[in-house]
């Protein structure tokens, strides 16, 4: 079962965190959820560091004069690769974090092995993420290849078994922007999907993949789509009740899907651009005509959820000053489709200048935290289901003081 949404359902621990300004986030104990037989849990590092929650969330989710739908229907909160303004994206670390702050959903991105085993990556290149330069074994392994029609030289994960895999260990990918997460590099190891799901059904979260160039995958022999659907089986997620969402930023595995499987299914919508499937088939589609009203009711017909960027919610001037709301969330609504937003950071670069705080002519201004709570308010306010978040706790508290207020 899914942690509850309301703020009387908040385990104490987490209040008195995000209350007080930090606290260990001990309180939450694993769920009894059997795995399949003779699997192991998690392998990850045990993560015990405490991590504070900014004041900021709780006044301003009090200042709100609109307030998202509740009970039931309560925006969930995803964690964006994991807690990923504190640990290294995409480890089991990250993702233990970032269930303590109260993420209603952990998010790994999938990519497969070259002996076909999910594991969680934003992308199948590994040199931003792993030490991977490091180890002389792996020299003759870096080549350029063409992923989606964009040249990348590196080392793949298609191209290293999941044991030779497991002898890297993950690295900050923002260092400079992210210097609390630098600090745990070199702890972890890259986690299988099967260990993620293991993690996340222990404490009773929901699972958001995404599937990684599936087109591409897909032209080498390493689809993602059906081993995902098979270990999700395996561990008995398979319905649309259960708390899986499976994203995709291409349609045609999404349609495919569809007919495989009663799991909840995502379109991501990129900021620009076209899907790549479109791309390859000669589809003269674009982002931009798959959010029309008429490219709304087509995704409707497969997915259940649609998931965009937040210019498509609130539009930004030249000045980086939001304008006045879109439609978007009425229209998505209109056709039956729940409305995710992405993606929520909260350092002063990756926010609205309305929401920017500080002198921005010091050298740290662009790093340095800005109003989160106040632009995840605004954005709560205007209807959204869903929030992926780099800071959880904060997208935790804001929804749920605007939840318990409009109670």
């Amino acid at each position: 079962m899914l942690i509850k949404m309301a703020w009387a359902g908040v385990p104490a621990v987490l209040v008195g965190a995000v209350l007080v300004g930090g606290a260990a986030f001990a309180g939450l104990q694993p769920a009894s959820v059997p795995g399949p037989a003779g699997t192991a849990g998690g392998t990850g590092t045990t993560d015990t560091a405490t991590d504070t929650a900014t004041d900021a969330a709780t006044d301003a989710a009090t200042e709100a004069t609109e307030g998202p739908r509740c009970g039931d229907h309560a925006p969930i909160v995803i964690a964006h690769r994991g807690a990923s303004d504190f640990r290294p994206e995409h480890t089991l670390a990250s993702y233990r974090l970032a269930i303590r702050m109260g993420a209603d959903y952990i998010e790994p991105d999938l990519v497969p092995t070259k002996d076909h085993v999910l594991v969680a990556r934003h992308e199948n290149e590994l040199s931003a993420t792993t030490d991977v330069e490091n180890h002389p074994e792996f020299a003759g392994r870096r080549t350029t290849k063409t992923i989606n029609g964009h040249q990348r030289t590196g080392w793949f994960t298609e191209d290293f078994t999941l044991d030779e895999l497991r002898t890297l260990r993950v690295r900050e990918r923002f260092p400079k922007r992210r210097p609390r997460s630098r600090a745990y590099d070199g702890r972890d190891r890259i986690p299988t999907l099967e260990e993620v799901v293991e993690l996340a059904q222990r404490y009773g979260v929901g699972l958001y993949p995404e599937i990684k160039y599936s087109t591409y995958f897909a032209s080498i022999g390493l689809p993602v789509e059906r081993p995902l659907l098979a270990t999700l089986a395996l561990y008995g997620w398979q319905d649309s009740e259960d708390p899986v969402l499976i994203q995709s930023f291409e349609t045609g595995n999404l349609r495919e899907l569809r007919s495989l499987t009663r799991l909840r299914l995502v379109q991501l919508i990129g900021r620009g651009g076209a899907p790549y499937d479109l791309v390859k088939a000669g589809d003269r589609r674009t982002y931009d005509d798959l959010v029309t009203p008429e490219g709304l009711r087509r995704i409707a017909e497969y997915a259940d959820v649609v998931a965009v960027m937040t210019p498509r919610i609130v539009p930004t001037g030249p000045d980086g000053r939001l304008a006045a709301p879109t439609s978007f969330v009425e229209e998505a609504h209109r056709n039956g489709l729940r409305v995710h937003v992405a993606t929520i950071r909260t350092q002063n670069a990756g926010l609205p200048a309305d929401y920017r705080r500080g002198d921005p002519s010091r050298p740290a201004y662009r790093r340095a935290a800005g109003d989160v709570a106040g632009w995840l308010t605004r954005l709560y306010g205007l209807g959204v289901d869903g929030v992926f978040a780099n800071d959880p706790v904060s997208a935790r508290v804001v929804r749920d003081r605007m939840c318990a207020a409009g109670d």
